[in-house]
């Protein structure tokens, strides 16, 4: 990786982890209030128990032109937010909409896979990488991984998580796949968090989010 690509990936790590303090700063009564948080947002929040809708195969049909070269492929790999956890049809899917936004570009069927997993953490990504590069005759041209939230939540250690996404995108950019990265959403962002568990939500995602940065641009992503 060149330098000024290593600069780049601080800059934007930096920006990412902006902000102050952590949850060591809380007092004996601020950690109560954090649990009680913790418990409330357990109950508001939750998670859906049934599984989103699966997307995959051929996209832009209609829209492409004769005598064209085989389809791009796209692979989804990652957690809920990858899979698409919350939406009702397949066509809201992150995985679908940027194939069918690809396909309405480029005027030519894009083929997609997704194998995201709800509720997958970054120990899931190579399994799912493994899946991805399976079958030599359909490896993806680029593969987008959404992984982070279910680390913070189930308090994977940061340096695992991302040790964990960086093997992931050294095995397929290896393999000739090109490799974006959703990197930890900002959790301070969900509504029915209140503070001070929103704050520390924040903090920590974007902490995660960071180190992710600069792990996934060190392997080519």
């Amino acid at each position: 990786m060149s330098m000024s690509r290593a600069r780049v990936a601080r800059r934007i790590a930096a920006a990412a982890a902006y902000g102050g303090g952590g949850i060591g700063l809380l007092g004996g009564m601020a950690a109560v209030l954090v649990l009680t948080e913790v418990s409330h947002a357990k109950r508001v929040v939750g998670g859906g128990e049934d599984p989103p809708p699966r997307a995959g195969g051929r996209f832009g049909v209609a829209v492409a032109r004769r005598s064209r070269p085989p389809p791009p492929r796209r692979g989804v790999v990652g957690g809920s937010t990858g899979a698409g956890q919350g939406v009702h049809r397949p066509s809201q899917t992150p995985g679908a909409l940027l194939a069918s936004g690809l396909a309405a570009v480029a005027e030519r069927p894009v083929d997609l896979r997704n194998v995201a997993l709800p509720g997958a953490q970054s120990s899931d990504l190579e399994r799912q990488v493994t899946l991805v590069l399976e079958d030599p005759e359909t490896l993806p041209d680029v593969c987008v991984i959404m992984i982070g939230a279910n680390d913070v939540t189930r308090r994977m250690p940061p340096a695992t998580s991302v040790r964990l996404l960086s093997d992931a995108v050294r095995r397929l950019r290896e393999s000739g796949c090109e490799v974006v990265v959703g990197t930890c959403p900002d959790l301070g962002t969900i509504e029915p968090v209140y503070q001070p568990l929103r704050w520390i939500a924040r903090r920590l995602s974007r902490q995660l989010a960071a180190a992710q940065t600069i792990g996934v641009v060190e392997q080519g992503g």
